[in-house]
């Protein structure tokens, strides 16, 4: 049997996952400074060469690149979450139009470059989403971009198999008898739900029942931390004046600032007037014109791993501290997890009815579920965890590989491919 390789692409991590010959699945692994991880981190940074060229790096490499130079870089993040809008064409990187599949081509081809296992001849199984994230996102052209990214990386044919299926199958392996399973995907930047009927046996059998998917994940409990704790120290819900008469502050800046993958447009010159122009009547001038400085200095990543820092911590703690410095720019705030989670109280309610849909589809009450398998790293918030223990029981709810469970159970979904 030719090799198979399971590849999840994901909105903030991806993760090559290799079948081996004695059934076995092992996840590639990369170096981060003295240590090998299993994580690749999706981002791409640029910064040009000499005699007008242009160089890249991608992963670890792109994020040691970037706190190298970050105003002589440009750090691009969450790729994925453009997929489906098709208003994103292209963008100009240093001068030159760069299309979206073209740019997680470049990714790609340096995750499968730094994978390590030779890839001659395999079978390549892809993951993606129930449903893509952004405002009505259109899934067919999602997919026919993801297909034609990987057709620039070097593989032109591939099959591509839903994320929560994948995290299932991988699950299934671990059941001792015919199971019922709701298996919960959260990314980055998507959940996906799936319902379906495993049976054990030589040729494991796999029937689906019923899928779900929404554009809410971690990255949207990201932005409710920086709506809420951030951007009113930037400038949010303050006025500014023009001819005597106060308005408010256009909102829309605060939701591109506080959503990772909006930063980088940011920084568009005619946006980085507007801001100021408004600065000269704003209530606190001072706020926008740090909300100026975080933009084109590029200090969005260092806040947002910030972020992401606290709201691991919330999942451990009923309280954390988010710290953030950049000159004068200083966040020093107490966060409870009692806040936190009403803050999200909204997120949860559409995941619910996600939960809801894909038991609808199915067309089987919570009883019928025999198990309920959690993955990715937002399956550790412990609200999203109550979500499920009150709808099927604790005692249902198993976790584990909250990272590398989806490549794996790709791959192990490749072996079965004729």
């Amino acid at each position: 049997m030719p090799p198979v390789i399971g590849v999840d692409f994901g909105t903030t991590n991806s993760v090559v996952a290799i079948l081996q010959p004695d059934g076995r699945v092992e996840t590639a692994r990369f170096a981060v400074g003295q240590a090998e991880i299993d994580v690749f981190r999706s981002v791409l940074c640029f910064w040009a060469a000499d005699r007008g060229g242009l160089r890249h790096a991608a992963g670890p490499l792109a994020i040691d690149a970037y706190l190298e130079d970050p105003l002589a870089s440009r750090l691009i993040m969450s790729m994925k979450s453009y997929l489906a809008q098709r208003s994103f064409g292209e963008t100009r990187i240093f001068g030159r139009s760069f299309t979206l599949d073209a740019l997680i081509a470049l990714l790609l081809g340096d995750l499968f470059g730094e994978s390590g296992p030779a890839l001659v001849g395999a079978r390549l199984v892809a993951g993606r989403p129930v449903r893509f994230a952004g405002d009505a996102p259109d899934d067919m052209l999602a997919e026919e971009r993801l297909r034609a990214a990987y057709a620039r990386a070097g593989w032109p044919e591939i099959r591509f198999a839903l994320e929560p299926e994948a995290a299932g199958t991988r699950f299934a392996s671990t059941l001792q008898g015919a199971a019922t399973v709701l298996v919960g995907d959260f990314g980055g930047g998507t959940s996906d739900f799936s319902v379906l009927r495993f049976e054990p046996g030589e040729r494991q059998r796999v029937t689906p029942l019923g899928h779900s998917g929404i554009g809410i994940a971690g990255d949207s409990f990201d932005y409710r931390i920086i709506d809420r704790v951030v951007s009113p120290l930037l400038g949010k819900n303050d006025n500014y004046t023009i001819m005597g008469k106060p308005l408010p502050i256009p909102p829309a800046w605060y939701t591109g600032f506080a959503r990772w993958h909006r930063l980088s447009l940011m920084r568009a010159p005619k946006i980085l007037r507007d801001i100021a122009e408004v600065a000269r009547t704003a209530d606190h001038p001072e706020r926008l014109h740090h909300l100026i400085g975080l933009i084109e200095e590029e200090a969005g990543y260092s806040l947002y791993r910030a972020v992401s820092g606290v709201k691991a911590a919330l999942s451990r703690a009923p309280g954390a501290t988010l710290e953030f410095r950049h000159e004068g720019f200083v966040v020093e705030a107490a966060i409870d997890r009692a806040d936190f989670e009403a803050w999200i109280a909204p997120d949860l309610a559409r995941l619910g009815q996600a939960v809801d849909q894909a038991l609808a589809e199915a067309g089987l009450p919570v009883e019928q579920v025999d198990r309920v398998f959690l993955t990715g790293g937002t399956s550790l918030v412990p609200a999203v965890r109550r979500l499920f223990e009150d709808r099927f029981g604790a005692a249902k709810l198993a976790g584990g590989g909250e990272f590398v469970s989806v490549a794996e159970g790709l791959a192990l979904i490749g072996k079965s491919i004729n």
